[in-house]
Order: structure tokens, then C-alpha cells, then sequence
């Protein structure tokens, strides 16, 4: 059983979203599971193969937590029914406390329908006297990170300290060569040098080195101020 799901459209979306978060938590011992929804090929310097193998290094980067690969279609992630289904079956399996899933908004097709997806599982993971596999469960909380293709100034509901797994989670972003480093200019500044640029300013705004922002549609429950950074 996970404490914790993050379902990603392509592999390295889950590492560029939340890798920081990911690694901290695995660290911890918190259980920690990732679904790739797509294979994400093709791309024009990777193949099938080549992405596999670039996925689980990536994944030992982050302390190997679970991974899964669901195999639905890259470049036409639809939000269907059987679609719907095979998260569902992942859910119910995995019966985690927490999603996490992408920004609701973006400019790749792919993301958008994998928001749809998730939010529309979660639901259906509840339900009883249905054919869906397994027992019926119910996640308590989505909550969305950013991996997102619009230049967006969004404005996240929280931030999470990654200063002490930021090394992890450029690690297991390196990892996948074909897609941020071959072709890639070299000038700077490079994807990566704009990854940095990114954390920083996100632990900026909260007195840390690095960070990672998060969103969500409903309130965060808080036992004590003490919670708060």
C-alpha cells in the first residue's frame, strides 16, 4: 500500500514536477509510488528502449520508490473510458492516502487529459457495485504539481523545501539524456541551468535554498502553526 501516488503523463514529468519532493520522501520512508501514463516516444533523440532505460535511472536517482508503466498512447492521451479504468485498477491496488497529479492547465494535450483522468479515477476508485478490479478506495486529497508547457505566472498554494534532495532531483532529470541533453544548446543558459533558476526563486520565497511548488482545488487542514515553515 502507498501513502502517496504520482501519476505523470510521460516518464520525466513526475522528476521535473516533483523529483525534489519524490526523493525527500522516499528518504523518509514514505511510501511512494509513480504511474508513467505513456511511454512518451517518439521523441526525436529517443526511442522506447532508450527511455526505459533512462526511466530507471531516473528512478534509482530518487531512491526507487514503485513505478509503473500504463502504456497508453504519447501524443493522444484521450480522456476514455478505458483509460479511466486502468488508473482506477492502480488506485484501488495501490490505495494511496495522497494524489498527486499535473497543473490543470497547459498547452500539451497529453497533460491536460491526464488531469482529466486522474480527477475523473479518483472518483470512480471510490465506487461499489461495479466490475472495476480491486476494493473500493478513496484518495483524501489531489494536490498538483507544475510541469507545464505555458509560461505561466502561476501562483502555487504551497511550497515545499527540496534543499536537501535538489542534487536527487537533477540527478534523475540528467538521467534522461535523450530528452535535455542531446540536441540541446549548450549555451547557457541550458535547460538545466533554467531548472536551477527555477528552484532557486521558488526557495527564495520561502528562506531556502530550493523548492518546489504545489497546487490545490480545496483547503489545506493544518493541526498547528507549527506545520507552517
Amino acid at each position: 500500500m502507498l501513502d502517496i501516488l504520482v501519476i505523470a503523463p510521460h516518464p520525466d514529468d513526475a522528476e521535473l514536477g516533483m523529483g525534489g519532493a519524490i526523493a525527500q520522501w522516499t528518504k523518509t520512508g514514505v511510501q511512494v509510488g509513480i504511474i508513467d501514463l505513456t511511454t512518451g516516444e517518439p521523441t526525436p533523440y529517443g526511442d522506447r528502449e532508450t527511455r526505459v532505460q533512462e526511466t530507471e535511472v531516473a528512478n534509482q536517482a530518487l531512491g526507487s520508490p514503485w513505478r509503473k508503466n500504463l502504456g497508453l498512447p504519447n501524443r493522444s492521451l484521450v480522456a476514455d473510458l478505458e483509460a479511466r479504468r486502468k488508473i482506477t485498477g492502480v488506485i484501488r491496488e495501490t490505495r494511496p492516502r495522497w494524489l498527486f497529479a499535473p497543473y490543470w492547465e497547459d498547452a500539451h494535450p497529453d497533460h491536460v487529459a491526464a488531469t482529466e483522468l486522474i480527477e475523473a479515477a479518483r472518483f470512480w476508485s471510490k465506487l461499489s457495485k461495479s466490475d472495476l478490479p480491486g476494493e473500493r478506495h478513496f484518495p483524501e486529497r489531489i494536490y498538483y504539481y507544475y510541469c507545464v508547457h505555458l509560461k505561466l505566472a502561476y501562483q502555487p498554494s504551497f511550497i515545499l523545501d527540496i534543499s536537501d534532495t535538489w542534487e536527487q532531483k537533477i540527478a534523475s532529470i540528467r538521467a534522461y539524456e535523450s530528452q535535455f541533453i542531446t540536441g540541446r544548446p549548450t549555451e547557457p543558459p541550458t535547460f538545466l541551468d533554467q531548472l536551477h533558476h527555477q528552484a532557486a526563486y521558488w526557495g527564495g520565497l520561502i528562506g531556502r535554498k530550493y523548492g518546489e511548488p504545489f497546487a490545490t482545488r480545496e483547503p489545506l487542514a493544518l493541526k498547528s502553526m507549527r506545520d507552517l515553515v
